[in-house]
């Protein structure tokens, strides 16, 4: 998918260091000082979607990478974000609202927990293994929908299972899973 960053880009993202760096200072949600490259992660995962989602999660979204990256590039996505740490799911919040980003809705508790709905994307970073991310997203995708997975150097091995395609960058692995069976 072609990716075209939105006017207020830079100004959200840099809006979205501040928020971070503030919430840094008491919570701990993560030890990253520079944002640019997690920026360009995040976004560089979208080259290798298909097609562009209505509906979107993002599972343990932890400090908001990628999610709310991607949110702000697919505007007209509804993104649902789930986060079960309420620091975390709080930081979330706070940044949806500071962001107006309006096409994110934060779910404070685990997928597995949440009420089902289908979704045309599923993200997850380094979370847990792509076979478990699967088995706990049931009933949230159908084989229409694409699961898209920033992974480390483990990925092909992680996926050897799966009908998947591990795109590598030289950093990262992505891995685009799609045309799950959901018999």
């Amino acid at each position: 998918m072609k990716v075209l960053l939105p006017k207020n880009f830079d100004e959200l993202v840099e809006k979205f260091n501040q928020n971070l760096k503030k919430f840094n200072q008491i919570h701990s949600l993560t030890n990253y000082k520079n944002i640019k490259p997690i920026v360009e992660d995040s976004i560089k995962g979208l080259e290798y979607v298909t097609r562009y989602p209505k509906v979107a999660i993002d599972v343990g979204s932890g400090a908001g990478f990628p999610a709310i990256f991607l949110a702000m590039i697919l505007e007209h996505t509804s993104w649902h974000l789930f986060e079960p740490n309420p620091k975390k799911a709080a930081f979330l919040t706070y940044v949806k609202v500071n962001l107006a980003l309006k096409n994110v809705i934060i779910h404070k508790e685990k997928i597995e927990n949440g009420v089902k709905f289908k979704a045309n994307l599923i993200t997850s970073r380094a979370l847990m293994s792509a076979e478990k991310l699967i088995e706990i997203c049931s009933g949230y995708y159908d084989e229409k929908s694409e699961f898209l997975l920033y992974k480390g150097s483990n990925a092909s091995l992680e996926v050897e299972n799966l009908d998947a395609r591990v795109y590598n960058d030289g950093v990262r692995n992505y891995v685009l899973i799609g045309g799950l069976n959901v018999g």
